[in-house]
């Protein structure tokens, strides 16, 4: 566990604000939700009824706006600027807002990850550490006083960022194909789980490069048959270059890079597999993705869901050559 560091106040530390409220007890709901709302804006309690924030311009803001709510839904609610005077009691506050306890947990989780590294998909690990991020981004957002133990997580997820980052974009040469190597009506194999990369590259095959392809599932211990072509995992003829995802690579070796939708696409796939600059849509395809994971019984099922998707993103993005 990181060693405890010691707080220092910030400036105009002295100054809090106080909510005290008081909801009707006959409407649970809107009681829940103003506790939740509370809860969201980082306040803590000093008894029940009364909630403490540090005093910002936007904490003001959200208390009053609250407290007009409540007032509207028959409670009672009064926002006071409090001024401290006293060293012990400033720094008696101050550590009621501490958050190490909640970046150690991260920490630990954002570690243990390791565990993983050579052996588990290298995307799947991408995804959590993206969940671990985002964690941190919620504890940073409500951090009001940082201590070494936020570093000290920001730190363990720059690791851990780079070591996934190893693992999915391994250097030097890829495998490739022989030269003049026929695409056409070949085996095709990847490896088990399906997400974004590898369910895009067999749509991509199918509708693009090998319409006869026969597509094989492996799971993580089996062999490709020594005639078959593989995608997305390591050792494969199309797997991740240095800074693409496999879908991403198979556009570049295979000249269909200049295609502004496949393109498009690749940026989605991107984004799903190992985030880095956000996409508006992938969101939406996300959705999608989950849903036919959920739905279907078998891949092949999977990839008749997952192909309609990029069927319709690819028409969606289509622009026919201008005459």
């Amino acid at each position: 566990m990181p060693p405890e560091a010691s707080v220092e106040p910030s400036p105009g530390a002295a100054d809090w604000l106080l909510c005290v409220a008081s909801m009707p007890a006959d409407d649970p709901a809107t009681r829940m939700r103003v506790l939740r709302t509370l809860e969201s804006l980082g306040t803590t309690v000093l008894r029940e009824g009364v909630y403490l924030l540090p005093e910002t311009e936007a904490n003001r803001q959200s208390l009053e706006t609250l407290a007009e709510y409540i007032v509207k839904t028959h409670g009672a609610a009064h926002v006071l600027r409090v001024s401290v005077t006293s060293p012990a009691q400033r720094e008696a506050f101050i550590r009621l807002f501490d958050r190490s306890a909640r970046y150690e947990d991260l920490i630990k989780t954002v570690e243990s990850l390791s565990i993983g590294y050579g052996q588990s998909d290298p995307s799947a690990i991408a995804r959590v550490l993206h969940k671990q991020r985002r964690e941190f981004e919620a504890i940073a957002a409500l951090d009001f006083f940082p201590t070494r133990t936020r570093e000290l997580a920001q730190a363990a997820l720059a690791k851990a960022d780079a070591a996934v980052r190893r693992l999915l974009f391994p250097a030097g040469p890829q495998p490739g194909l022989g030269a003049g190597e026929k695409l056409l009506g070949r085996t095709w194999a990847t490896r088990k789980p399906l997400w974004a990369d590898r369910l895009a590259c067999a749509w991509l095959i199918r509708r693009f490069i090998d319409p006869e392809a026969r597509l094989l599932w492996l799971d993580k211990s089996a062999t490709a048959p020594a005639d078959a072509i593989g995608f997305g995992f390591e050792g494969a003829h199309f797997t991740n270059s240095e800074d693409r995802v496999t879908y991403e690579q198979m556009l570049a070796s295979l000249k269909l890079g200049d295609n502004p939708a496949l393109a498009k696409i690749g940026g989605i796939v991107h984004f799903l597999e190992i985030r880095g600059a956000t996409v508006p849509e992938a969101a939406g395809v996300q959705t999608l993705l989950q849903g036919a994971l959920r739905r279907s019984p078998s891949e092949r099922d999977l990839l008749g869901e997952v192909e309609k998707t990029f069927d319709l993103l690819y028409e969606a993005y289509f622009e026919p050559a201008k005459r």
